[in-house]
């Protein structure tokens, strides 16, 4: 036997190279992978988000109360996206999620600043991401020693030792102590169902493809419709079962609570279930072997992780991340969930999210459909 030989090396490798560049579903995934985690991770993530969507209710028209919107205005963290009039149309716009914030200045304020009577500002902030509301919450510190500082003048001047002329009194609703597992572990269904449902989905059709055992079935009288709904119909019951076990975890190991809507919270399972499903077996009708399906499930569970808001605030990303977030399932689905479970809204409050998602399962199965019947052919 011959020793060692470069050219049978260079022989080999040659031949490597030029399957890889036949195969060339993999080579676009070799080169698209790392441009696209280093964009997302490079632009798209934002631990500290500013801007934030905020709601204000100011029930007096005073120079102290102009002053403290424009210090909320000038400041990085808060967006005064709107003035509403009652209390009951901020608690209205929290739990639909509309806003991050909601301000309140009451009718008595400037009477109890100028008195040195305990004035105070009610901010009521979204918390179920608490990572979302630290650094807002923070700044407003700040807010009671500076919004007032060019009105408190001459007589209104306070001495030099007083407190700060008013208070900043910030609520955190639905996760008022700040419990990240109150985030992170109803966001986990999300990302559960999309691994596994989608990678499962597409990686079965696809073997069967690989095997020739999907021809031998589609030359039975059974038609291709049966075909499909028949392979993925045990999976629907597959994500019914982890759905149910991780929300039975979620509350007896990380007590999560669960405030209700479960109507909306039912039907959004449903959907993102068959939604998953369907583009599985999208992927599964692109893929030409288990590993381009393995490859394509990863690239679009890579994004659904990064730009859904399960890691990361949503609103910390900037307007195009948001915009390719909006197009993500996760996206509403992860909106469904917290609601539910710690906001308790009804269907009318999720009703654009459920929506999204049964535009999801209707594009999605559609173009399934049309190119599982081209492959056929």
């Amino acid at each position: 036997m011959s020793g060692f030989s470069g050219l049978r090396v260079l022989a080999v490798l040659a031949k490597e190279f030029k399957q890889l560049t036949r195969d060339r579903l993999t080579y676009a995934m070799i080169l698209a992978m790392p441009v696209v985690q280093l964009l997302l991770f490079g632009y798209a993530i934002n631990s500290e988000p500013r801007h934030l969507p905020t709601a204000l209710l100011v029930q007096e028209d005073s120079v102290f109360a102009r002053s403290v919107v424009s210090g909320l205005r000038n400041s990085a963290f808060f967006d005064l996206e709107r003035h509403v009039r009652s209390p009951a149309e901020l608690d209205d716009l929290l739990r639909r999620g509309d806003t991050q914030f909601a301000i309140t200045i009451p009718g008595d304020f400037t009477r109890r600043v100028v008195r040195g009577d305990h004035a105070q500002i009610l901010v009521e902030a979204d918390a179920t991401d608490p990572s979302a509301t630290g650094g807002a919450v923070a700044a407003l510190r700040a807010l009671s020693n500076q919004a007032l500082a060019r009105d408190l003048q001459g007589s209104v001047a306070p001495p030099s030792t007083a407190t700060p002329p008013f208070e900043v009194v910030v609520h955190s609703r639905y996760n008022p102590e700040a419990v990240t597992a109150y985030n992170i572990v109803p966001g986990l269904l999300g990302v559960i169902l999309s691994m596994t449902l989608v990678m499962m989905t597409s990686l079965s059709v696809t073997r069967e493809t690989e095997r020739g055992t999907m021809e031998s079935l589609l030359a039975t009288p059974v038609q291709p419709i049966e075909v499909m709904v028949g392979k993925l119909a045990p999976y629907v019951l597959v994500g019914l079962i982890q759905t149910m076990l991780i929300l039975l975890l979620a509350r007896v190991l990380f007590h999560v609570p669960l405030g209700g809507g479960w109507a909306g919270l039912s039907l959004g399972v449903a959907l993102f279930i068959v939604g998953s499903l369907a583009l599985g077996f999208l992927i599964s009708t692109v893929a030409r072997s288990q590993l381009q399906a393995m490859q394509m499930s990863i690239f679009y569970i890579l994004p659904s992780i990064l730009l859904s808001g399960f890691m990361f605030p949503f609103r910390g990303m900037p307007e195009w991340a948001q915009a390719l977030g909006q197009i993500i399932p996760v996206t509403h689905f992860l909106r469904v969930v917290r609601g539910a479970l710690l906001k308790g809204q009804s269907l009318d409050d999720m009703w654009r999210e459920l929506a999204a998602l049964a535009a999801f399962v209707c594009v999605v199965s559609a173009l399934a459909m049309l190119r599982y019947r081209r492959t056929l052919d």
